[in-house]
This record gives C-alpha cells, structure tokens and sequence, in this order.
C-alpha cells in the first residue's frame, strides 16, 4: 500500500513538475522515457538546449531533499540513459544538461526547487 502511494505521489510530481517547467518556458518533448539503464522522467527542449530531468517528489513527510535523493549512483544511471536516448534519437548536440526539480507537497500546497546544470 504505501508502494502504491508513492508510485501515485511520483507521478503527480512528475505532472506538476511538467506543467511548471512549461510555464517556464520548455517545451515537454517526452515523459518516462525507459532504456536498459533505466528512465528519465522528463526530456524537454529549453531554447536550443536539451533537457533531461529526474523530478524528486516529497511529502511533508520526507526528510530528504530531491536533491540529496540523487546519489553519485542515480547520477551514472541518468548519463548513461541519456546516452542512449541521444544514439535512440540522433541527437549529436553538446548542448544537454540535467536538471532536477524537487516537488514539495505539502497540506495541499505545491513548491518547486528547480536545479539547473547537474552534471
């Protein structure tokens, strides 16, 4: 059960975290886009860049920050799947970053902590 909560809370952060960043200006090219090495939630464009984020959602509950959810592990995984999608994709761009947006939920509030640059 408390699976099947975080699975539905993971996938509201994801659709918020996309409607945010629209706002902001990116265009959602993909969503949970899976490969061998695992998954990216969201692949935008933002201007003539590339965009692949790994959106972190938490409750009031939680005690880590996005973030710090994204150990030097999480990290290899993310590069290697945004390897692949780039080859899936033709894409040859240097022009690619990683960002994370944190999604806090909250007593029905929603914040947003958005990293640039990751890697």
């Amino acid at each position: 059960m408390a699976d099947n909560r975080r699975h539905i809370l993971g996938k509201y952060g994801e659709s918020v975290a996309a409607d945010y960043l629209k706002r902001q200006g990116y265009e959602i090219i993909e969503r949970n886009w899976h490969c061998r090495a695992g998954e990216i939630d969201l692949i935008a464009r933002d201007q003539d860049s590339w965009v692949f984020v790994e959106v972190k959602t938490r409750s009031g509950a939680s005690s880590l920050s996005g973030l710090e959810a994204v150990d030097e592990f999480k990290l290899q995984k993310l590069r290697k799947a945004i390897g692949q999608w780039c080859v899936s994709r033709q894409v040859a761009s240097n022009k690619l970053r990683l960002d994370v947006v944190s999604v806090f939920v909250n007593a029905g509030s929603v914040s947003f902590e958005h990293l640039k640059q990751v890697f």
